[in-house]
């Protein structure tokens, strides 16, 4: 028993210096310093940022990043949690295509001459020194567009479902309210189960009279 306890707290301070090495090394670490080895981490960020889990990178305007994915939810109007999680998956991987737009114009960018603002390279060249970096955009940017299509057909199909059982079982609720005004009897339609108020079925009774009106105008 006390070889084993002394094997375990040798082990834990072995862990615990080889921990805190690692944390030296990092903090005296000033990262890739040829240009070559600066292109390749710059490449791994952004590989992270197009095919990890988090969509927003440290150098990404995070403010611009919620004002995108605000405009997503006020256009879906995501109502349960399924349909926010979809809505949330659309606005990351539309952010991601815009990501791999901006990284190819910066490609491109890098074959003008910043003082005399010429081309000092077509675009040829820049597919030949880039190739690699461009075939990979474009390929993450196909698996991206499948994804991105896929997970909107999906949220239309669940709101499409959503919405057609709300308005059946507002149509019900509607005949229930009006048959107990007509008897003078209160009416709760929690009582059956639905989720909309009084108030939120007497708006749409009124708005299918007014349809059924204007039909008959029309008509």
């Amino acid at each position: 028993m006390h070889d084993t306890l002394t094997t375990e707290i040798a082990n834990g301070a072995s862990s615990n210096n080889r921990a805190e090495t690692n944390r030296e090394n990092a903090r005296k670490s000033t990262g890739p310093r040829t240009e070559a080895g600066k292109q390749r981490s710059s490449l791994n960020a952004l590989r992270h940022g197009l095919t990890g889990h988090t969509a927003v990178l440290p150098t990404d305007d995070l403010s611009a990043y919620q004002r995108h994915c605000k405009e997503f939810l006020d256009q879906y109007l995501p109502k349960n949690k399924m349909e926010v999680q979809l809505t949330q998956t659309i606005a990351d991987l539309t952010w991601r295509l815009n990501r791999i737009t901006a990284i190819e114009a910066d490609l491109f960018t890098m074959g003008v001459d910043p003082e005399n603002n010429q081309d000092t390279a077509d675009m040829s060249l820049v597919f030949r020194q880039q190739g690699q970096v461009m075939a990979n955009l474009s390929m993450y940017e196909r698996r991206l567009s499948v994804r991105f299509k896929e997970t909107l057909n999906q949220l239309r199909e669940i709101q499409a479902e959503r919405v057609a059982q709300e308005t059946s079982a507002m149509f019900d609720a509607a005949n229930i309210l009006q048959m107990h005004k007509k008897n003078g009897i209160p009416y709760d339609p929690m009582e059956d189960g639905f989720v909309f108020s009084a108030p939120d079925i007497e708006t749409y009774i009124r708005r299918r009279d007014r349809k059924k009106e204007a039909s008959m105008v029309a008509a």
